[in-house]
């Protein structure tokens, strides 16, 4: 049932209300899940007991507890607003037409990133409005949980990839509400950015999910990242126990459940400062293989055709890697002998010839600028373009787009770096001030924003984009640039 020109919406735990902007209106803050407090900390998402009445839908819920992002001086600080209490929360956006009748808009739902640690759906910097009235499509984005509230791995207790489980509570929402909102549960794209797109591709290939998602959207995911091993994982969280003073055994749900949650971001930044070693990107607590959502490896689920079938548009940003280490003094100063030490250890003997072929081709590059479009490559591209590969192989419908733009003043040399995308994207400049990725915004800016995200509409809504060639395998042709 719909009211009030559609502002009024039934859902299964009850009547929301949201708000009119332009031609969207806004649903913020709908509870997919119950409040992850007390007993339900470090548990899988459980249904939201419902409300009377109707609930006001008009601002977004709350972030999920956590420290600060690591890229603050890539996109610009943000003043914290996480609260444990009412974090599982989704955010609606519509077409006004879709609600007063025609037929269902094709949906997307897309998850924001932040490296498994931090970020939020209902940041300004990802309100679907503008992408929903551009394209003419119902956008979702929600919380899921991150840092060690969604990623510790202490399966004895229940905990284990408890933010993938609440994706794929996001997506079981969708199916079951979204007609509701003049969605169409049968034409639903999952996407995201970073740990958004890793997260994407796993609601795609798991079969617990695969069935809900229609079509994949992955920009600049860090498939370079497997999996965590399941005995890392366990180390890595014996190490948080031990940090916060809590004895392993059966007893560690009931303490971990009774601390203040400022105690539990605490103990994560002590770990990762213990773990961090130059060069790694990786978190310290991220998917775990084998836990829920993650039953194998993305290889080996596209290998057994997994993704067969559903559309897929992916991409990257074209100096992605700066985003990590152009603040980085460790990695700034580094020698050639320093930069091959970093990255034998990371991928073995082949560093070498992998390093001298990217100096050959920035022969007037620095060691740090070398090994940082290495690490563009071993962590965000080559897996894109392997993913691309083998999808078009398959005769999939596959689109590949390359992120080009940077900034006129570009003090720090970020190019065009991670996040560059998204404000394109969203149209959300104004979320972003004094970003250093994203510079002054003009005329040039918004037209190439409303370029992107009309073809990542289109995509969205048909599977395709007429003015772009499909991908075919190892065709540099086709990929399409921005910028």
């Amino acid at each position: 049932m719909r009211s009030i020109e559609g502002q009024i919406v039934d859902t299964d735990r009850g009547r929301v209300k949201g708000a009119a902007q332009g031609e969207v209106i806004s649903f913020r803050g709908i509870p997919y899940a119950a409040s992850p407090v007390g007993e339900l900390r470090f548990a899988p998402p459980r249904p939201h007991p419902g409300w009377t009445g109707v609930r006001e839908a008009v601002q977004a819920g709350p972030a999920v507890p956590q420290a600060a992002s690591r890229l603050e001086q890539v996109m610009g600080r943000r003043v914290p607003d996480w609260n444990e209490d009412g974090s599982l929360t989704v955010n609606v956006h519509t077409p006004q037409r879709a609600l007063t009748g025609g037929q269902p808009r094709p949906v997307l739902v897309w998850w924001h990133g932040g490296g498994f640690t931090s970020g939020s759906g209902g940041w300004d910097w990802y309100d679907g409005g503008r992408l929903a009235a551009l394209g003419d499509i119902v956008v979702v984005t929600a919380n899921y949980r991150v840092g060690p509230l969604g990623y510790l791995y202490l399966p004895q207790i229940g905990a284990a990839n408890l933010g993938p489980q609440d994706q794929a509570a996001v997506l079981r929402w969708v199916k079951n509400n979204i007609a509701s909102f003049g969605g169409d549960p049968r034409n639903v794209t999952v996407g995201g950015q970073s740990a958004g797109a890793y997260s994407a591709l796993s609601l795609a290939l798991d079969p617990q999910t695969t069935g809900l998602v229609d079509r994949v959207l992955l920009e600049s995911g860090p498939f370079g990242l497997p999996p965590q091993d399941p005995r890392n994982a366990a180390e890595n969280a014996e190490a948080y126990l031990r940090l916060l003073g809590v004895p392993a055994g059966d007893d560690a749900a009931k303490a971990l459940r009774a601390l203040p949650v400022e105690q539990l971001l605490s103990a994560y930044g002590r770990l990762a400062g213990r773990l961090a070693r130059p060069g790694n990107a990786a978190p310290p607590m991220y998917p775990v293989l084998g836990a829920p959502g993650v039953p194998r490896t993305w290889q080996q689920e596209l290998a057994g055709g997994a993704l067969e079938g559903k559309p897929l548009l992916i991409g990257t940003t074209r100096d992605e890697a700066t985003a990590f280490f152009a603040f980085d003094p460790h990695i700034q100063n580094l020698t050639t002998a320093g930069a091959l030490h970093i990255l034998t250890g990371q991928i073995g003997e082949q560093a070498h010839e992998i390093y001298q072929r990217h100096a050959d081709r920035l022969p007037q590059a620095t060691p740090a600028q070398i090994f940082t479009a290495v690490q563009t490559d071993e962590l965000f591209r080559d897996g894109a373009l392997q993913i691309a590969d083998h999808h078009a192989a398959g005769g999939n419908a596959t689109y590949i787009y390359r992120f080009d733009y940077q900034p006129t003043e570009d003090e720090h040399s970020l190019g065009a770096t991670h996040c560059g995308e998204l404000p394109f994207l969203f149209n959300t400049f104004d979320a972003y001030p004094d970003s250093p990725m994203l510079g002054k915004v003009g005329d040039a800016q918004q037209a190439l924003g409303h370029t992107f995200a009309t073809s990542v509409a289109e995509f969205v809504t048909t599977g395709s984009v007429h003015d772009w060639l499909p991908y075919a395998p190892a065709t540099a042709a086709r990929v399409r640039h921005f910028g």
